[in-house]
């Protein structure tokens, strides 16, 4: 039931975030998209967490995310890279939990050559309009896709059974996807398409990976 509720919730705090999006409303932006953060937070704070470990890694992954949000949600150039520092750090908090949830070997596969190669031919894209952000992108392409892939090998192991791997999985890819939306609208074309079809996406892969701090 509470599970429920919060997936309610979420749902109407989305059409309001995209609603805000629309009307350029920073103010509202700041509100509804640091409100609907806070919830994910909540929602993995009231699921049953039997691995600590990585109920914890993944919570400091989704508190630093929310600061991302938050930062995004500005327009100043300085907000938008301390964005991209703390989604970036939790995206390492999220591979630290993943990387606990696995061994070595279950990260041996051809399968992620295809994240490896999907990650090589964005970065070639966004290349020609990064200028001074060439670093920092790269910086966090590389983190992502290194997140992916412990969430595929978390994926193929099965140690924890199959919904909390499958949460795990489709959290992060649906989490690296958004990203593309991200760097479209901030160094190629700017549109609100790029937020109604990113926001939803980002928010569908954090809440995953909430909820599946109570399914490993």
């Amino acid at each position: 039931m509470v599970n429920l509720v919060l997936i309610v919730a979420a749902l109407f705090m989305l059409a309001a975030l995209l609603f805000s999006e629309k009307q350029s409303s920073v103010r509202l932006v700041l509100v509804t998209k640091s409100s609907l953060s806070m919830l994910f937070i909540l929602t993995a704070l009231l699921q049953q967490h039997p691995v600590s470990g990585y109920f914890h890694l993944l919570l400091a992954g989704l508190i630093f995310c929310m600061m991302g949000d938050i930062c995004l949600a500005l327009p100043q150039a300085k907000a938008f890279m301390l964005g991209l520092i703390a989604f970036l750090l939790g995206h390492v908090f999220y591979l630290f939990g993943f990387i606990s949830l696995t061994d070595f070997y279950e990260w041996i596969s051809v399968e992620p050559l295809v994240i490896l190669t999907a990650s090589a031919v964005v970065f070639a894209w966004l290349r020609p309009h990064l200028r001074s952000m060439f670093f920092p992108v790269l910086a966090y392409i590389v983190v992502i896709t290194v997140m992916l892939w412990g969430a595929w090998a978390v994926f193929k192991a099965r140690s924890y059974g199959f919904p909390g791997p499958m949460f795990i999985f489709a959290g992060a890819f649906f989490f690296y996807v958004s990203d593309f939306f991200v760097a479209r609208n901030r160094f190629v074309r700017r549109g609100y398409v790029n937020r109604l079809f990113g926001l939803p996406l980002y928010y569908l892969g954090q809440f995953l990976l909430a909820f599946s701090v109570g399914l490993v």
